[in-house]
């Protein structure tokens, strides 16, 4: 039994895509609790991969083929789920703020997060202050993920979580904000909850800020 969940991390580690059903279907034959398999095999492999693109011993493409991996072994399993193995660990929303279309290293962590086993809401990008603080109030998220890449566009952080103050959702949500030109500095003085320098960060400061060990 462990031998397949092994043998899952590995292939969802080095992206063998092509590989990954006939695996994870074996691992069904064998009667492996397909709860085992999604977080003892697929999100542990995600958690190796995070940790490797960190220590800059794997790269952006890399971690996209792991992900996309994962994703061709969770939909297998993802039909045979019931109950309490099917929960995903919070709900997150993310999007990137108004006047900012960037969207790649959003949709890196979103990928990231969903590997984590977490529900992601993409709310896209060029987000005002108003449509994402109705999300917040509609979908009551864990966690709310704000993204900018440009600098004039930092700004508009610190309306929506003004905002979501004023509108008394700030106590029932997290807030992380990300990209190139944001730092822990920023995001301390903006009143976010905490700042993830890449995809890899951001997925840990998550589990962390929802507390997930």
């Amino acid at each position: 039994m462990s031998e397949i969940i092994e043998q899952i991390k590995s292939i969802v580690v080095a992206g063998k895509h092509k590989e990954i059903e006939k695996i994870v279907k074996a691992g069904l034959d064998a009667n492996i609790d397909p709860g085992a398999i999604i977080n003892d095999g697929l999100i542990a492999a995600m958690d190796i991969v995070g940790k490797k693109f960190g220590s800059g011993e794997i790269y952006v493409p890399e971690m996209l083929v792991a992900a996309a991996t994962m994703k061709k072994g969770l939909e297998i399993i993802k039909p045979l789920l019931t109950g309490d193995a099917s929960q995903p660990k919070g709900t997150i929303l993310m999007g990137t703020v108004k006047g900012d279309l960037h969207d790649i290293g959003k949709n890196l962590v979103i990928m990231m997060l969903e590997g984590a086993g977490f529900k992601v809401v993409d709310l896209g990008v060029d987000l005002s202050v108003d449509k994402v603080v109705e999300k917040v109030r509609e979908i009551k998220p864990d966690l709310l993920g704000l993204s900018a890449l440009l600098t004039t566009t930092m700004p508009e952080m610190q309306k929506v979580i003004v905002m979501i103050r004023e509108q008394g959702l700030r106590d029932s949500v997290k807030i992380m904000v990300g990209g190139a030109p944001v730092d822990s500095r920023f995001a301390e003085k903006i009143g976010a909850d905490g700042y993830g320098k890449d995809a890899a960060d951001a997925v840990q400061l998550a589990k962390k800020l929802i507390g997930i060990n």
